[in-house]
């Protein structure tokens, strides 16, 4: 028996004793403690080395040959809708793969997890090398998208599993600033291989080096401890979730170019895709480990903040993604002048990310910066909605910096909203909701931006043509052309029709992120914790509602 006059010695743990051996260690930056078992900022940010160098290599894959896309097409006899489907094939997989990568993370050595996203993407990288036509190129880009959705997904899953969501703004700032050096130098490198003697078929090489390091930096630091549960992998709803997106996305995509938008074809590949997402909901209700939870959707900052994430990623992707044929084709630059112009929108992103993440960290607030971030944003697009072949390259840098300092205060903070009200245990799987539902945003804004691109610069071009007494029947309106061997009246009819066509896309893509805006107003900010675990308070709070239960009864 215990004696009462004998204090328990566990009422003052010995980490917390003043001046014990495990005294709790101060955080000058978020002024908070770093106890026992926590890892200290070095630590951390040698377990993301290998992390945030396969972060590089998934943004690299996209952003390498965005200025190269033109040359490819071009040399593999492809269309507009070609250049659309190289880029849409890599969201689409990795739209529908992050769920499910985020789901395997909450099962499974997250570690073991990102080396293999890296295999899959350096198998798809090498692919997409050797490609000899366009329907080898999207399909190998389709499995580049599996790897980039897995690496994408997993850094956010592995940050949230050692840094409290008080300090993890600093390392959102990390993730921006490598996003951006991505961003930055992506562009710069793909104009230069591509204007180079390795031709546009380097810029898929150029990765795969960068891939093996982040494997084998990874197989050195990262070292986290894996949970070993019971496992149960909902194999249904994984297959329902990605058939029914898949298929959304395909008709988004050939909607418009194969078949009609109201036509037969339409209307079953419609019903198809909301048929299997409906039954991707019942099943998810019933499964022991969903891929999503749906319980993640009670909490009104999940709910809020992932219809915001569509609606960015709808206006991002899918007006960013047509800014190279702006430089090369409305303004007639080389690949690499056009990667050069990306530095003001980027600059401005890593500037924002690096500078919000680290106030935040500070202070604990977010909603503020999320708030302006969205407004900059739309200004930003309603801005760039403007442009034509004749707006100066000033105004347009500077348009492009104001929308790239609302990103960088928007994207990562929508993540750590929700990681702040999420358990561990479903961490992975909340984490990569986010990143889903924003890549198929981003998805549906490349797909459908790019119909109307190619229908409205066919147009132009057609009635320009007519204007200078040319039939537009054999001069490939619908194809991306190669200026340099067009006559200067013609090559300025394509000039102005990329430049009022591109400028569309932006106006339009502008009220989807005003109503992300409105969407982010309604989220309730909650004061960022200082641990790392949710489930503690949670539980105490459900066994306290059941000892009331039992007293009532």
């Amino acid at each position: 028996m215990t004696n009462p006059a004998t204090p328990p010695k566990t009422t003052t743990p010995a980490h917390r004793q003043k001046g014990g051996r495990h005294a709790a260690r101060k955080n000058p930056l978020a002024g908070s403690t770093i106890e026992p078992g926590q890892m200290s900022h070095r630590q951390i940010l040698e377990a993301l080395s290998g992390l945030l160098l396969g972060l590089f290599v998934a943004m690299l894959s996209s952003t390498v040959v965005s200025n190269a896309l033109p040359r490819i097409v071009a040399d593999l006899e492809g269309s507009e809708s070609g250049y659309t489907w190289v880029v849409v094939a890599t969201l689409l997989t990795m739209t529908a793969s992050t769920p499910i990568w985020g789901k395997l993370s909450d099962l499974f050595s997250k570690k073991m997890l990102v080396q293999t996203a890296l295999v899959i993407y350096s198998v798809g990288s090498l692919a997409a090398a050797v490609s000899p036509d366009m329907g080898t190129l999207i399909a190998s880009r389709a499995l580049q998208g599996l790897g980039v959705g897995g690496l994408t997904a997993l850094v956010q899953v592995v940050i949230a599993s050692i840094v409290s969501p008080r300090e993890r703004g600093r390392y959102s700032g990390y993730i921006g600033a490598v996003f951006a050096l991505a961003t930055v130098s992506g562009p710069l490198i793909g104009g230069v291989i591509v204007d180079s003697s390795f031709g546009w078929r380097g810029c898929f090489f150029i990765g795969l080096p960068i891939a093996a390091l982040a494997f084998v930096v990874l197989q050195r630091t990262l070292h986290l401890p894996t949970v070993r549960r019971e496992v149960s992998i909902d194999y249904l709803g994984a297959g329902l979730i990605t058939g029914g997106v898949s298929t959304l996305l395909i008709w988004v995509s050939l909607a418009g170019h194969n078949f009609d938008w109201g036509s037969v074809t339409s209307i079953w590949m419609v019903a198809l895709g909301l048929l299997l997402l409906v039954a991707a909901v019942v099943v998810e209700m019933r499964a022991t480990e969903p891929i999503i939870p749906l319980r993640l959707f009670r909490d009104r900052t999940t709910s809020l903040a992932t219809f915001a994430s569509v609606m960015i990623g709808i206006s991002m992707f899918g007006s960013t993604v047509y800014l190279s044929q702006y430089f090369q084709i409305a303004k007639g630059m080389t690949p690499t002048h056009a990667g050069l112009m990306t530095i003001a929108m980027v600059g401005g992103l890593v500037v924002s990310s690096l500078a919000t993440g680290r106030v935040i960290s500070r202070t604990g607030l977010w909603k503020r910066y999320l708030v302006g971030g969205m407004v900059l944003t739309v200004t930003g697009l309603f801005l760039l909605g403007s442009i034509d072949e004749t707006t100066s390259l000033v105004r347009v840098g500077a348009f492009m910096a104001v929308l790239g300092i609302g990103l960088g205060a928007t994207m990562q903070n929508l993540v750590l909203a929700v990681q702040n009200n999420t358990a561990q245990r479903d961490m992975g799987a909340a984490s990569s909701v986010v990143a889903f539902f924003r890549s198929m945003g981003g998805s549906i804004g490349v797909s459908v931006l790019g119909a109307v691109l190619s229908h409205q610069v066919a147009a132009d071009v057609t009635s320009g043509l007519a204007r200078l007494g040319v039939s537009g029947s054999g001069s490939g309106s619908s194809s991306i052309p190669d200026l340099a061997t067009l006559p200067a009246p013609v090559r300025a009819v394509f000039e102005a029709a990329y430049g009022h066509g591109i400028g569309t896309l932006f106006m339009i893509a502008a009220p989807c992120a005003l109503i992300a805006l409105v969407a982010v107003l309604f989220i309730r900010e909650v004061p960022l914790r200082t641990t790392i675990e949710l489930e503690a308070p949670a539980a105490a709070q459900e066994a306290a509602s059941d000892r009331e239960k039992q007293l009532v009864g």
